[in-house]
């Protein structure tokens, strides 16, 4: 019983599918069952549909399904590869059931990670664990039901109407009171706690964590309630479902997920006091709440409105991060953004915002550059007030960008054909317009008046870098620090103790990572970045000290022991392997520390962690047995971020007749999965 978590999902929904005209799906049960051995699911499903048209076929898509038995009568239910067909006479007007049961081993959309289980049926997967309908404009309302085992929780999408316990395992009743695309369907089932939020507005928001992480609950989720307060107040629109929930799931598969009133996030956005200064959520958090109404309430008709999702959301985004950390800060984002996409045009790589297949700086950021040209050519009012009509009038439906702009010409008496041709029509990015829009914020000119003397002399500028230095603007005085690599030390050392005393976190953090010979004028100075509450800037600090004052490593090993950094421990890898490498340093323990440090590659971590020490393992030629074995096992795992680096890696070893020895004898002791990758390339 320990190995199988049985979820019982009882899914009433009603909507259109590809067969609009032919049938309407009424209410759908699904019972499941989720084998964490087998990775695979079994489960009953019943279907109530209406026909609206005489037909002799009705299908649902579904990957790979196997029917075990039909329990429906009056007609045949049948499957291939990709759907559930019911076969019969159906009579306009009819009301009818398909009651099966079934089994599905997903190959995608449904993962098993230990006893820690996922979906993620971003675009059209839902079919490969739950027949459904994987076209995005098919509106469906879900309720569910879900079982799993006493020690686990369950989130799943909408309200939690009732818990129970049922025959050793618990019962979690959700329901969802307005309908949303197949693929926003979603549940996990993990070792979770929450902690229990109220918006403004009474929305309960619940905030999951593993027990291990509840000293980072604050510092991941700081701003939540500030973010979906200003959300609902500048969209100017009530949130639209019953409740809001963020979960971290170990090894996602993108930084975050909008299934409906449930976020799946990676867990590597898990930090603590001093990883929110480096890497924090709150983008993330704003991006994927703003999706619960661009993208979730209105849908995109076709991949050429995929802008009106993603574009929408990271603009919301911004919004929020300005709410937060001021205008410097969003305007020093549009920067950051503009710089890249005038690149990608530079270089003959720009794109349409209406091109089907653009790519994911397009649809987000050039949607969201678009966004904010928009607004200043309307103006606030205009452009709240378009937002709002836009969501109001397709509430629950799709949209094309057609629609959109139908909206704002609606409330604005502006002529907005040229920002159609220009921001959403033509492929080039609009750099002088965007340049235009930029200096609006005094932040920026200053900004530019420091990145304009890169190419002036040092003597003629020292005075002005000294200033910026002076009680520093964190990007100001990153970018005054960045001026001061390639000049004599002699020369600069005075402007680089400015930097220090700054007590900027950012600018010390500039210095950390462009200074790259440190003089012992500055050991001192530099020695106290180990303290800094930045652990970007604590590990650059490590290697650099530890590389270039050899006679204190010790000291310096000292310090450090015992910090593990963010979620992938690229402190504590770190620490590990410069103590394995330090003569005379506590040498009864190093044989603990290489086994800790090879035992990071294996699947009991998440593949941030094994990445990491997978390239502390390559880098000392620490291979044996079990890691060319988590090797292999990594080259089939489900993110590809992960999975290709692992490839590359495992090929380079393979041209080493050591190591092409012991890998071409793995055989049984891996995954089929593993196992069978690992034979074709050898055989190639």
């Amino acid at each position: 019983m320990n190995k199988i978590f049985y979820v019982f999902l009882f899914i009433c929904f009603t909507g259109f599918s590809q067969q609009t005209d032919v049938v309407d799906f009424l209410n759908i049960e699904a019972s499941i069952g989720t084998d964490t051995v087998e990775k695979k699911i079994e489960g009953r499903f019943l279907a109530t549909f209406e026909v609206l048209k005489e037909t002799d076929s009705i299908f649902m898509d579904a990957v790979n399904i196997q029917i075990n038995e039909v329990e429906t009568k009056n007609f045949k239910i049948t499957s291939d590869e990709k759907k559930v067909w019911f076969v019969g006479n159906f009579e306009k007007g009819m009301t009818y059931k398909a009651d099966f049961w079934y089994d599905m081993k997903p190959k995608q959309t449904l993962y098993f990670f230990g006893d820690e289980i996922w979906t993620q049926g971003q675009g059209k997967y839902t079919s490969h664990w739950l027949p459904s309908i994987d076209d995005v404009n098919d509106k469906i309302e879900f309720d569910l039901l879900l079982f799993a085992p006493t020690d686990k929780a369950v989130i799943a999408n909408g309200k939690l109407i009732d818990f129970g316990n049922l025959h050793e395992v618990n019962t979690w009743h959700f329901d969802m009171k307005e309908p949303m695309s197949s693929y926003l369907v979603a549940f996990a089932i993990g070792d979770f706690d929450k902690k229990d939020l109220v918006s403004n507005s009474g929305i309960p928001i619940e905030l999951y964590y593993k027990p291990k992480d509840s000293l980072k609950v604050e510092p991941t989720y700081r701003y939540s309630k500030q973010i979906f307060d200003f959300l609902e107040t500048e969209i100017g629109v009530p949130y639209p479902w019953q409740n809001y929930k963020q979960v971290p799931v170990r090894d996602f598969l993108y930084a975050g997920m909008e299934n409906t009133t449930a976020t799946f996030f990676s867990e590597a956005f898990m930090v603590d006091s001093t990883g929110f200064n480096d890497k924090n959520y709150i983008n993330v958090n704003a991006h994927e709440l703003a999706h619960q109404w661009f993208g979730d309430m209105v849908t995109e008709k076709a991949n050429e409105d995929h802008w009106l999702q993603e574009g929408f959301a990271t603009y919301y985004a911004l919004l929020a991060e300005k709410e937060i950390f001021g205008a410097d800060y969003y305007y020093w984002q549009l920067y950051q953004t503009a710089e890249q996409l005038k690149a990608a045009s530079d270089e003959g790589k720009g794109e349409s915002l209406l091109n089907p297949k653009a790519s994911s700086l397009t649809f987000y950021q050039k949607g969201a550059w678009a966004l904010h040209i928009l607004r200043e050519r309307i103006g606030d009012e205009a452009f709240k007030t378009a937002i709002k009509n836009y969501l109001e009038k397709y509430k629950f439906k799709n949209v094309s960008t057609e629609d959109f702009l139908n909206e704002v010409k609606a409330v604005s008496a502006i002529n907005i054909s040229d920002f159609e041709k220009d921001w959403l029509q033509q492929s080039a990015f609009q750099s002088e317009e965007a340049y235009q829009s930029l200096l609006k914020s005094s932040f920026i000119k200053k900004y530019f008046e420091v990145s304009a003397l890169r190419a002036t002399p040092f003597q003629d500028k020292k005075l002005q870098l000294k200033t910026a230095l002076t009680f520093p603007n964190d990007f100001i005085g990153q970018e005054a620090v960045y001026q001061l690599v390639d000049e004599p030390i002699s020369e600069t050392l005075p402007l680089y103790k400015n930097a220090f005393e700054s007590n900027n976190l950012y600018v010390r953090q500039a210095v950390a990572l462009s200074l790259q010979t440190l003089s012992k004028e500055l050991q001192k100075e530099y020695e106290s970045l180990l303290s800094d509450d930045s652990y970007v800037t604590m590990e650059t600090a490590l290697y650099q000290l530890w590389t270039q004052f050899p006679e204190k490593r010790t000291e310096y090993l000292n310090k450090t022991e015992g910090i593990e950094g963010f979620q992938n421990k690229n402190i504590r890898q770190l620490w590990l392997t410069l103590a394995l490498l330090t003569e005379d340093y506590e040498n009864s323990e190093k044989k603990d520390y290489l086994k800790e440090l090879k035992n990071y590659t294996s699947t009991d971590y998440s593949f941030e962690i094994r990445e990491k020490a997978f390239e502390y393992v390559n880098e000392l030629q620490l291979w044996d047995l079990e890691t060319l074995k988590n090797l292999a096992e990594a080259c089939v795992h489900p993110t590809w971020r992960f999975s290709k680096p692992s490839k590359e890696m495992l090929n380079k070893l393979l041209q080493d007749k050591k190591y092409y020895g012991q890998l071409s004898v793995l055989g049984r002791q891996i995954s089929e999965k593993a196992a069978n990758y690992l034979n074709s390339i050898i055989k190639e």
